[in-house]
């Protein structure tokens, strides 16, 4: 197995061994000038032997300083040009070998609680980014594993608790409903029914949430959102009254979309419970649905307590609720916006 510490350390070595060859040529090309070319010095001919000997080593200094000169010039020129060519190879090399910890970046980040069967299967030789890519996706199979074992076991449990609530539901009623039954039977019945209620109802939000979170939706399915917000509205007409509350809509042409009836049914329902349930006195709920960039917005506006946007965040995780409603209420499992 080729580490890829080894990897980096032969490709930029070799880079670097390349810039010194092409260094190493460029200051031989541009240094030029032979040491043989070199011209008698004028009467040179009559000159005796010494005078001949201190004009020929003035001459050779002075092709020293001019070499010298050249050379320098050369390698500054040279290593100025070298250094731009040794950032851009080095660069592409950087960008070769991080090739795959990109692509591990940019399909981690695409990965979310309803994807995670998605897996990175990075190619290639096997060294230390593909095992953290082996390392990744084997976390990404326990995730789902996971994530998935947590939904059966939601809708198990909903499916099974159905016969028990069924059966506790048969027994208060036959108590209640004998002819001889103590007005403390009957009085137990009356508290015991709401709460069995609350019970069907938290199994019935615990199916439709496993049902969303398993992928388990038919989008094959026409609803005209104004009409199921209508249905909503007019499903609580009694509470609606109750509370003096005036409700305005307005429905747009086009509101119709594709999805699944129950499930969207339950969410309309759930946003219009939630401004009958808290909202003021006297107050106002106004519901507006019209499309919008190719879609369909539904707007529930009620005049109840404006939340801030922490609250607002935390809303959507199941069993939440805010304030005294967290728990021990009757008024709704914490499901609804799941």
């Amino acid at each position: 197995m080729v580490k890829t510490r080894t990897r980096f350390t032969v490709l930029y070595g070799a880079a670097f061994l390349i810039c010194g060859a092409g260094l190493l040529a460029l200051v031989f090309a541009l240094s030029g000038g032979d040491l043989a070319d070199t011209q008698p010095v004028p009467g040179q001919g009559t000159a005796s032997p010494e005078d001949q000997v201190a004009a020929l080593q003035r001459q050779l200094a002075e092709l020293d300083d001019l070499h010298s000169r050249q050379i320098l010039t050369a390698c500054l020129s040279a290593f100025a040009l070298m250094v731009v060519v040794s950032l851009l190879v080095g660069r592409v090399l950087a960008k070769r070998v991080l090739r795959p910890l990109r692509r591990i970046t940019a399909v981690t980040r695409g990965i979310t609680a309803e994807h995670l069967d998605r897996r990175l299967a990075l190619p290639g030789p096997r060294d230390e980014v593909t095992d953290l890519a082996d390392t990744v996706d084997d976390l990404l199979g326990r995730l789902e594993a996971s994530f998935a074992a947590q939904r059966r076991f939601a809708a198990d449990a909903s499916h099974e608790l159905r016969t028990p609530l069924a059966t506790m539901r048969a027994t208060v009623d036959v108590a209640a409903a004998k002819p001889a039954a103590p007005a403390s039977v009957t009085a137990l019945a009356e508290r015991l029914r709401p709460q069995l209620d609350q019970v069907d109802r938290l199994l019935d939000g615990l199916l439709a949430l496993a049902r969303a979170q398993h992928g388990a939706v038919a989008a094959d399915d026409t609803v005209d959102l104004a009409a199921v917000a209508a249905a909503a509205i007019e499903a609580r007409a009694d509470d609606i009254a109750a509370a003096c509350l005036t409700v305005t809509t307005t429905a747009e042409p086009g509101s119709r979309v594709r999805g699944d009836t129950a499930l969207l049914a339950r969410m309309v329902g759930n946003l219009i419970d939630n401004a009958v349930d808290h909202n003021e006195p006297d107050g106002a709920i106004a519901v507006t649905t019209a499309p919008a960039d190719g879609k369909v917005r539904l707007t529930v506006h009620s005049s109840g307590p404006v939340l801030d946007q922490a609250a607002v965040d935390d809303l959507v995780r199941p069993f939440h609720r805010l304030g005294a409603d967290r728990t021990g209420s009757d008024r709704g499992s914490g499901l609804g916006l799941a």
